[in-house]
């Protein structure tokens, strides 16, 4: 049985009573009546996803399904999407940002891009996993690891640490995304942790590592499945969703967690933030409180197998406890400097 924490979601009700006109003792206007249609002008609000498709409109057909509200989508990268923002300004189009990693929030959060979220939504979710200044609210966490193929190696064989891997042992073996979020804040975290000449010169070495180049975590993770690539780096929760459909017991591939406080083990976290434009708009912050409620956690762990980030919500089965993975060293808020990361990678030739 999965622990259960009631988050009282006071935005989405306000504006579930707001739009529907409920009236207490009157069940045909009752939201908790499951039998009761939503209203149809609950409002309505645009978001740009730098989340997959896949991955989150699910729970946006859940959120408009509960509460009525229609959700215009624009979905993208998240360096991309957070580009664009910053290019768009106060005449964004977009009222919420839901963001695949912290370290697209650092540049729009500068340029006072987000309006400041209310303490109830931003003091959900613990420090260390959410904005220190209320700008933008913590989802999920995701850790980074490495996936390796399961009949090469025992776990044991494999290196602890990061630098383990690009030491000459692997030279051919190793399937990375130079273009994906996750992947560019994992190296931006190098950069804090151990400091921009290591990080480049761990970026250096991967190159002349004769690597293999992929476009998403989930294509690594076909590739160390079928036994294309050896070991791959992604985030945790694609094998578990895999696994989850095939059977853990059919994965050829398997995780490697490594040594806590490694560049290589930082859990990140997806987000979200509303844009400052939008700070009114009712219909934006139900869906911004909807990611943090408990029926938002459920869907992440449940469907995703992410960490939730609000207390009292169990973890999904099987992975490790998100505390044991927690870098002290690391504040996802200095993840924010994505343009010297992506200069970095271009510099040494991986994108």
């Amino acid at each position: 049985m999965r622990a259960r924490r009631l988050l009282a979601p006071a935005a989405l009700t306000a504006v579930i009573a707001l739009m529907a006109g409920c009236a207490s003792g009157d069940p045909s206007t009752d939201p908790a009546d499951p039998t009761t249609a939503p209203p149809a002008d609950a409002g309505s609000f645009t978001l740009y996803s730098g989340r997959n498709e896949a991955l989150v409109q699910p729970l946006i057909d859940q959120f408009t399904a509960e509460t009525g509200i229609a959700v215009e989508v624009r979905y993208g990268n998240t360096a991309e999407l957070g580009a664009l923002l910053l290019e768009e300004g106060e005449a964004t189009p977009a009222d919420v940002f839901l963001s695949q990693d912290a370290g697209a929030f650092g540049a729009l959060s500068a340029a006072d891009l987000f309006a400041p979220l209310p303490d109830d939504i931003a003091g959900a979710v613990p420090q260390g996993f959410t904005s220190t200044d209320g700008s933008w609210v913590g989802v999920t966490g995701r850790a980074r690891v490495v996936v390796y193929d399961g009949e090469q190696y025992d776990e044991a064989e494999l290196p602890n640490t990061i630098d383990g891997y690009v030491d000459g042992s692997f030279d051919g073996t190793i399937g990375v995304a130079p273009t994906n979020a996750s992947f560019q804040s994992a190296v931006t975290a190098h950069r804090v942790l151990e400091g921009d000449d290591a990080a480049e010169q761990w970026l250096t070495q991967l190159q002349a590592a004769d690597i293999e180049i992929f476009d998403s975590n989930g294509a690594i993770l076909t590739a160390v499945n079928e036994g294309a690539v050896d070991t791959g780096l992604i985030n945790h929760y694609y094998w578990y969703r895999q696994a989850a459909e095939v059977g853990a017991e059919n994965m050829r591939a398997q995780l490697k967690y490594l040594e806590a406080g490694d560049p290589g083990s930082i859990v990140n976290v997806t987000g979200a933030g509303i844009m400052a434009g939008s700070a009114d708009n009712a219909a934006a912050l139900a869906f911004v409180e909807y990611l943090i409620s408990e029926a938002g956690q459920d869907y992440f762990v449940e469907q995703v197998f992410e960490y939730p980030l609000v207390p009292g919500i169990a973890e999904p089965e099987g992975v490790p406890p998100l505390e044991s993975l927690l870098n002290p060293e690391l504040d996802l808020s200095d993840l924010d400097d994505l343009s010297t990361t992506q200069e970095m990678l271009a510099r040494v030739g991986l994108i």
